[in-house]
């Protein structure tokens, strides 16, 4: 009789818009191939244990709480904004523009009189973040109308609002638009999430598990390079002098047994300056090599 068991696969949930790029070149670097197909919600992926679906990080926590997808990547704000009861499985330090955290900041038009939180009684304020929000007024015991913006939330002081809540990673936009920052109410990283009934089932969770293993040591890899070289015994002490003190390299014996193989790895931004240092201190065959990935 022919087996009838469905092979199991794993729903993961893929964010689109600014991060969707940054997350299939982090798969990519990992180990997965994703591709984003023309007008096409379901990415595919080089991994038959795995369905990708494409959706607004957003909303991404409370399909993953609601069991509509295993697990997802989205933003630990967009957790807290939809109190998504979810497994946060990893912190993935990674963004668009940079490696700093995202922040949510009530902003005000420079020449407000707002200056602190309780400053906001009574006031408007327009973000896209109304939960947010709204346990931010009330952890100062303040009261004000918080509404909704679909959008273009900084235009909005000081006639449609007096403040905004609104994400920044840089603050050029809230400048540019003549705001000023008054408190910054959430920093926020990009999570690897998992529903609570997929972490308990045993196929599910490996597999989330070493999803995680492999996007964690991409993300290790970043910026670092291999060096490896060929030095002779009498010159280890100064080779190993040049190298990053942090630093533990491999060293192997050489069928020379006056020479010695030196293995390690470093910043990518040093290699210019450590190159010459080490072949001034009797360093030789150098090899510099690109990482995918650092598993510790």
């Amino acid at each position: 009789m022919a087996d009838m068991t469905q092979p199991q696969v794993l729903k993961l949930g893929i964010p689109a818009g600014s991060l969707q790029e940054a997350t299939a070149g982090l798969f990519r670097k990992a180990g997965y191939q994703i591709s984003f197909p023309s007008r096409s919600y379901y990415p595919s992926i080089d991994d038959p244990e795995i369905t990708c679906i494409l959706i607004r990080a957003q909303e991404i926590a409370r399909y993953v709480e609601d069991g509509v997808m295993d697990a997802g990547l989205t933003g630990h704000d967009w957790i807290v904004e939809n109190r998504a009861q979810v497994v946060e499985v990893a912190e993935l330090v990674f963004s668009k523009v940079s490696r700093r955290p995202v922040r949510w900041v009530l902003a005000v038009p420079q020449d407000s009189p707002i200056q602190d939180p309780r400053d906001l009684q009574g006031k408007h304020i327009a973000t896209e973040a109304v939960n947010l929000t709204t346990d931010y007024l009330k952890n100062h015991g303040v009261q004000a109308h918080v509404e909704f913006s679909w959008g273009a939330t900084e235009v909005k002081p000081p006639q449609l609002a007096d403040a905004i809540v609104e994400v920044t990673e840089t603050g050029s936009s809230l400048r540019a638009n003549n705001l000023r920052i008054v408190d910054t109410i959430l920093e926020s990283t990009p999570r690897l999430i998992a529903n609570t009934a997929a972490w308990e089932d045993g196929w599910k969770r490996r597999k989330i598990e070493n999803i995680t293993l492999m996007l964690r040591g991409a993300i290790a890899a970043e910026g670092k390079v291999g060096l490896m070289m060929n030095v002779p015994e009498a010159h280890l002490g100064e080779v190993l002098k040049a190298l990053p003190a942090l630093q533990k390299p491999t060293i192997s014996s050489l069928a020379n047994g006056d020479w010695v193989a030196v293995n390690t790895v470093i910043d990518e931004s040093v290699v210019r300056d450590l190159i010459p240092r080490l072949k001034a201190a009797g360093a030789s065959g150098i090899v510099e090599y690109p990482l995918n990935k650092i598993i510790d």
